[in-house]
């Protein structure tokens, strides 16, 4: 299914001409070699992309590289300076003798590619490596900034390259026609072709090799106990092989024109792409999506991803929300995670682009918390840093990242590791931040959504004062008896909050108790100082209190853990401060009243 999305993806690319066709693909080419006719070098030409900082290379369609590792294996009309001319940078011994002998591979496959050319181009470069000596690349326009990248060729006077030429594609097809590979029912195509024993590789998954890696390849001796060795295993044709890796490796490219179809969440590279009636609207599905998954920080941007989001949250269609977007868009989300030298498909969800938004809408509403402690939604990489280690990429499990956005784009439940380690971060630093807060109720919410059990009580989104539940009642209680200590003691260096907020939240009974006994003393001195705060707390201490029953629990669950969380965030920004300091006011008045 996958090989197919992609190969289908591929024919639209084509069509659009924004892809290479069969036998060619996209590198990153430095500089081209000028040869005359006779085949003498007129001139160097420094074709890199100088428009940013420093010079690039600029991504050429080139004729499609092979499959190397440690194997020598040269490219037809263009490669590395050590196949082309012969020199390299290294300058050890082993070095030097590796690069004679790709040199010497990329001349005589040309030698045998090119006899009995007569196009003047080809005779041109078959006559450039006849006479090429690695010595003459010590005099200009030779310089040692040209060592190791890659060269292409071009005839003096004219303006396409020489891979470019009708003489050269004919070569470069005659050679595709007579690889040495068995024909076979293509799994992707339907259609009996040659198959390709070894898929092109998939460049620019984070964490992956740099030359590549593969999402099918068989190279054990237990993939042959069918008689069948490599590719044959999975029988895919090398038109089909091109096609789905050249699509891939589109998405995947690291450029400023590809910020809309590609993401990275945890270790997943992650490329989505839309299939709808025309270019026009597939852009605009690519933008929404995008803009869904990762919300832009622009104010103006965000509060019309907030509007969508708002309004599907509320069942309106997306087409009265935005009429120019087609509902029934096909997208299709694919998430890659590096393994040694091969590709794990992390995720693969298919759906309409209608389905999907409603996904996320709901997604954003299981994590809305009030007050907000946000001002764009949160994307899922903000989501995995919360519950990462020091906040650090590295430190982001793996698998956690995979499951949480399979269970956004499914709309099926988060995974309870999720739950696990929001509680896991609060109590190992101390930071009740009101994403992890969010990432619990998010938790709890869809849990009771999905009707599991020992969920039934409604996870509130603000503060709810009639909830009866007792891992929300001392999340709030807790809450109550910190804002009590700072009342009462100013600026600390360490309040109940930094000393037993994980003993609190796992194990009441252990704490409390102490903490009630404190308490008394800290309001003690405040109905001195400040008596209308002071009873204005006590009122609040009491109210929580009498919703409780006659003892603390020795442990609560994981589930009443996050809950504990939940009522301390929301006790702790409710707005009785200000109605305290209200009443403050009004207590010091009486007090200034009955002293005249």
């Amino acid at each position: 299914m996958i090989l197919i999305a992609l190969y289908d993806y591929y024919q639209r690319l084509v069509k659009e001409q924004q892809v290479p066709r069969f036998g060619y693909s996209e590198e990153q080419i430095s500089y081209a070699l000028i040869l005359s006719k006779d085949g003498q070098l007129s001139d160097i030409q420094d074709i890199r992309d100088t428009s940013g900082k420093k010079p690039v290379p600029r991504r050429l369609a080139v004729p499609q590289p092979p499959k190397r590792s440690v194997n020598i294996a040269t490219c037809p009309f263009w490669d590395k300076t050590s196949y082309v001319l012969g020199v390299t940078a290294k300058t050890d011994d082993k070095a030097k003798k590796r690069t004679f002998l790709e040199h010497q591979a990329f001349k005589d496959l040309h030698r045998r590619m090119l006899a009995g050319e007569t196009d003047k181009g080809m005779q041109a470069l078959r006559i450039f490596l006849e006479h090429w000596s690695d010595a003459q690349f010590q005099e200009p326009p030779f310089t040692r900034e040209m060592l190791d990248s890659n060269l292409v060729f071009r005839l003096d006077g004219e303006r396409e390259y020489l891979h470019q030429r009708p003489a050269a594609q004919a070569v470069l097809a005659r050679m595709l026609a007579s690889a040495d590979a068995c024909e076979g029912d293509c799994l992707v195509s339907g259609e009996r072709m040659p198959l390709a024993r070894l898929h092109p590789a998939i460049k620019g998954v984070n964490g992956a090799q740099s030359s590549g890696a593969s999402i099918v390849s068989f190279n054990l001796d237990a993939f042959t106990s069918y008689g069948k060795h490599q590719g044959n295993n999975a029988p895919v044709s090398e038109q089909a092989a091109f096609a789905y890796t050249t699509a891939l490796n589109h998405l995947l490219r690291r450029d400023e024109h590809n910020n809309r179809q590609r993401l990275q969440i945890g270790d997943a590279s992650v490329v989505f792409w839309a299939l709808a009636k025309d270019s026009a609207s597939v852009a605009q599905a690519e933008d929404l999506f995008a803009a869904l998954v990762d919300p832009p920080t622009d104010a103006q941007e965000a509060a019309r991803v907030r509007t969508v989001l708002e309004g599907i949250a509320q069942g309106r269609p997306l087409r009265e929300l935005r009429p120019e977007l087609d509902e029934e868009t096909r997208f299709f989300v694919l998430g890659l995670s590096p393994n040694a030298s091969r590709l794990s498909i992390r995720f693969w969800q298919v759906g309409t682009l209608e389905c999907f938004a409603k996904r996320l809408a709901e997604h954003y509403a299981d994590l809305q918390l009030e007050p907000l402690p946000w001002k764009t939604p949160p994307a899922i990489w903000r989501l995995l840093y919360a519950v990462a280690a020091q906040s650090k990429s590295e430190n982001i499990l793996p698998l956690l990242a995979g499951e949480i956005t399979r269970s956004i784009l499914t709309g099926s439940r988060y995974p309870r590791s999720l739950l696990a380690n929001a509680i896991m971060r609060m109590r190992a630093d101390g930071e009740i931040s009101g994403l992890r807060v969010a990432l619990c109720k998010s938790v709890l919410a869809r849990d009771r959504r999905k009707g599991v059990k020992g969920i039934e009580e409604e996870i509130p989104v603000s503060l709810d004062k009639e909830s009866t539940h007792p891992g929300y009642r001392l999340g709030r209680l807790f809450a109550v008896l910190e804002n009590i200590q700072r009342a009462a003691l100013g600026q600390i260096n360490a309040t109940i909050r930094d000393r037993y907020y994980g003993a609190a939240s796992a194990t009441p009974a252990s704490v409390f108790p102490m903490l009630l006994r404190n308490t008394q003393h800290h309001l003690s001195k405040l109905r001195k100082d400040r008596r209308g705060l002071a009873q204005h707390l006590e009122r609040e201490l009491g109210e929580i209190v009498d919703g409780l029953s006659s003892y603390f629990p020795r442990n609560l669950k994981i589930e009443d853990q996050g809950r504990f969380a939940i009522g301390y965030y929301h006790q702790s920004h409710s707005r009785f401060t200000r109605q305290a300091d209200d009443l403050a006011g009004e207590d010091s008045e009486m007090q200034q009243g009955a002293e005249e």
